[in-house]
């Protein structure tokens, strides 16, 4: 398996959650860390934790959900870094809210920031990696990129788009010695409910039973590099929530009947 230390890795979504603890996890390998997220703050607490590990790592703060600042933000770290070696696409947001109530505006912003960002940044560094002939790429979906669920409609549509668009990526840049893996965490205990939209695009400010109650982000974070290292096409991370991919696969009538049962929250 490849050693991440003191080779380039770029991680959006990096201030808090599964991104924070990959950046960490990249840090004791001593990897040269460029960090991203929204919030200045809290990323530079992060970036201040992986440089006891790690002295090269520098924080470039955006917003995903401007697609002009991430295509100006994306060729200003190639500019300036060169060569990305890992490249994990990990910001998102997420939703809580029923379709039929979701304003279009909001649909299109979590579509930017879930799926457009990693497009732009994907896009932008591949050419360096052509060149090097060598780089490992990673995008960050979810099981809702497996199967649709209440309240998560624009979120669920991001994510099947991510496993749209990198899918045919990893066949395209495989002659490169380009990897791609697709990872899809389930219920991971971070504060991505918080954060997640409502109908009329504020925070829904709760956290999910399911989601408090789930796996260590830690935990999250070491499958989800280990698959990455392994040139993994895709990883599931998570608990028991992972049967119903399973399920939706081999029984589909029996996963339609559960997944309408399933409390959305």
């Amino acid at each position: 398996m490849v050693n991440f230390r003191n080779r380039i890795a770029w991680v959006t979504g990096a201030s808090s959650g599964i991104g924070k603890e990959i950046a960490l996890a990249l840090a004791r390998e001593q990897a040269h860390l460029i960090l991203s997220a929204k919030n200045p703050e809290e990323l530079e607490v992060v970036a201040s934790e992986c440089r006891k590990y790690t002295p090269f790592c520098h924080e470039v703060p955006f917003d995903l959900s401007d697609p002009e600042e991430v295509e100006r933000i994306a060729k200003s770290v190639v500019n300036t870094y060169g060569h990305i070696f890992l490249l994990i696409n990990n910001g998102g947001i997420s939703q809580r809210s029923l379709a039929v109530e979701t304003p279009v505006e909001i649909d299109r912003k979590i579509m930017e920031v879930d799926y457009f960002s990693h497009v732009i940044i994907t896009k932008t560094v591949i050419p360096g990696m052509i060149e090097a002939g060598v780089g490992y790429i990673a995008a960050t979906s979810s099981i809702s990129g497996k199967f649709g669920f209440m309240y998560r409609s624009a979120y669920a549509a991001a994510k099947h788009a991510i496993q749209g668009f990198f899918e045919t990526l990893r066949v395209e840049l495989k002659p490169y010695n380009i990897s791609v893996t697709i990872a899809y965490p389930g219920r991971i205990r971070t504060s991505i409910s918080l954060h997640a939209l409502d109908k009329e695009g504020n925070e829904y400010g709760k956290m999910d039973p399911g989601q408090s109650n789930g796996l260590a982000p830690q935990k999250c974070a070491k499958r989800y590099i280990r698959a990455v290292k392994r040139r993994k096409p895709e990883v599931l991370i998570g608990k028991s929530e992972l049967l119903m991919v399973h399920i939706k696969r081999l029984l589909p009538s029996l996963f339609y009947k559960m997944v309408s049962r399933v409390k959305p929250v």
